[in-house]
């Protein structure tokens, strides 16, 4: 995707924002995240919850890394080759709680609930490209079963 794609749909998405307000945004958000976990669930059913969180990244030109810190918890690591996102753009703190709150926490456990749908997910960002000026976004992934 070409850079001038790329600001492009940062410019849509801020217009989107202003027009229909954050909820549009984060339903749009989670929406697609459905969407993408459903597809690759019906695609690789076997596959694990790590192998799935790979794919979503590295289709984003990303260098994903996932380390299991107990059985409940995911430290994800995103690593790109320069200091912008593909999603959020280059760094700007004035909008990367935004972006964080509408776009990439939606999407994501919209994904992941759709792959797992027995259990819960709660994600913490700890780095962003936008907020920290860094090659990389990092999260915390907290997993527990649902209650039946």
């Amino acid at each position: 995707m070409s850079k001038n794609s790329l600001k492009f749909f940062h410019s849509y998405v801020t217009e989107m924002a202003e027009i229909g307000g954050e909820n549009l945004i984060k339903s749009v958000s989670t929406k697609l995240g459905t969407k993408l976990g459903r597809l690759y669930k019906e695609r690789s059913p076997n596959a694990t919850l790590e192998t799935n969180l790979r794919k979503i990244y590295t289709i984003l030109g990303a260098k994903p890394k996932i380390r299991k810190l107990d059985d409940n918890t995911l430290e994800v690591t995103v690593a790109y080759r320069k200091k912008f996102c593909p999603i959020g753009g280059k760094h700007n703190v004035e909008r990367a709680k935004f972006v964080k709150n509408n776009i990439c926490s939606p999407y994501t456990l919209g994904f992941l609930h759709q792959i797992e749908p027995n259990i819960k997910f709660e994600a913490e960002i700890k780095n962003c490209i936008l907020s920290d000026n860094t090659k990389f976004c990092r999260y915390i992934l907290k997993m527990e079963p649902k209650n039946k």
